[in-house]
């Protein structure tokens, strides 16, 4: 168990009342509500991820790399269906964070690896 724990467990905890509380866009897209997710979800999920990887570097269990994920992924998934979509994320942290690194921006970093919307 990390000193990240508290915070893995607050954010998996958002992203399933987040997943419960969807309700999807009659007109898609809700851009708003999706790029939310992003920043709010996503972004927040990312920054535990480099928080824990920098300085410090504090290894984080197979269970809160589990949650973290999980999290992670919901968002993605609730940003697709802010769009119309439906889709199975299965992305890990790292891959969300490299790729955040690379583009420099969480939403065409959610483009990119959902293909929403498409290009």
């Amino acid at each position: 168990m990390s000193e990240f724990r508290d915070r893995i467990d607050a954010l998996a905890e958002r992203a399933r009342a987040d997943r419960r509380a969807f309700d999807p866009p009659a007109d898609p897209p809700d851009e708003e509500r999706a790029i939310r997710y992003l920043r709010e979800g996503v972004g927040d999920a990312v920054q535990v991820y480099v928080d824990a990887r920098t300085g410090d570097f504090v290894p984080l269990d197979d269970a809160e790399m589990t949650r973290l994920e999980r999290a992670t992924n919901d968002w993605l998934e609730l940003y697709a269906r802010c769009h119309g979509r439906e889709i199975d994320a299965e992305f890990t942290v790292r891959v969300v964070a490299e790729t955040i690194l690379d583009t420099r921006d969480v939403v065409d970093t959610a483009q990119l690896l959902t293909g929403v919307p498409a290009r």
